[in-house]
């Protein structure tokens, strides 16, 4: 018989078998009610990381805290941000998840220049401060197409997820390798109109669609406009796992996403 010392590292031993016992809340068949039914998303902090959140749109609806990456020298530098959204995106993304998810507490880090310009090291260094922060839910939509960065951004990632935070990404809008939406939740649109509809992909790399077509979001200086894109599919995500952590707060990064997957329209779970 082997003893604990011969196994590979990251195995797990008899004896420590008898210890991780895992006691589970869940039905039988987990359905969209369980899952979301009466949540607020209170209690669940979101960052949007993005072109900063105008805090006082009124589909923004406030936000807890805002925060700029800037580069000081060539070294990116985390400051308070007085400036808010000087795209208008950051807070379409925002007023998106706000709609779903009313009662939860948004964060802004904004990624972008004042002159509506970002890069990959801005990007790397507000995912790591959201991360640091521990934000249950980081919603990017936003990309990088500049492999020397994906590296780093995979690590990043996956010191979220085991850290407890889930990063929602939007795919690119256009049929190119980016990231880090490919090793994230991932989501693509779909041209329905309900907010509350979504479809898991059985063919990934696209892992979720939600509404993201011809859509009303808040936009810069406290308007609208109709737009259609991936990002604002993603937020859509976002919103819905916020829901689910508010009334499920203990669940993983894992487990939300096979929450997620069960509660799809396509997959049963939709009632």
């Amino acid at each position: 018989m082997s003893s604990s010392s011969d196994i590979p590292a990251w195995s797990l031993t008899a004896e420590g078998a008898q210890g991780i016992a895992i006691a589970s809340g869940w039905p039988e068949r987990v359905t969209r009610d369980w899952a979301i039914g009466g949540s607020t998303g209170a209690g669940v902090d979101v960052c949007i990381l993005d072109s900063g959140v105008d805090g006082d749109h009124p589909l923004v609806g406030g936000v807890a805290s805002a925060v700029a990456v800037v580069l000081d020298g060539e070294d990116p530098t985390i400051v308070p941000d007085d400036v808010g959204d000087v795209v208008g995106h950051g807070s379409a993304c925002a007023g998106i998840v706000r709609s779903l998810a009313p009662d939860c507490r948004i964060h802004s880090v904004r990624v972008f220049g004042e002159g509506s310009s970002s890069s990959g090291s801005l990007i790397l260094a507000g995912l790591e401060y959201a991360i640091e922060q521990g934000f249950k839910v980081v919603n990017m939509s936003l990309s990088t197409t500049k492999r020397k960065f994906a590296e780093e951004l995979h690590e990043l990632t996956d010191d979220a997820y085991f850290n407890g935070s889930v990063i929602v990404a939007a795919a690119h809008n256009m049929p190119v390798e980016s990231y880090p939406w490919r090793f994230v939740v991932s989501v693509g649109s779909h041209e329905g109109t309900d907010s509350r509809e979504w479809y898991a992909n059985p063919d990934p790399p696209v892992e979720f669609f939600a509404r993201g077509v011809d859509i009303e979001i808040a936009w810069y200086g406290g308007s609208t406009i109709c737009a259609t894109g991936n990002s604002f599919a993603a937020p859509h995500i976002a919103g819905l796992a916020t829901l689910v952590l508010s009334k499920h707060p203990g669940l993983t990064p894992f487990q939300l996403k096979s929450v997620l997957y069960l509660t799809a329209s396509n997959t049963g779970g939709a009632t």
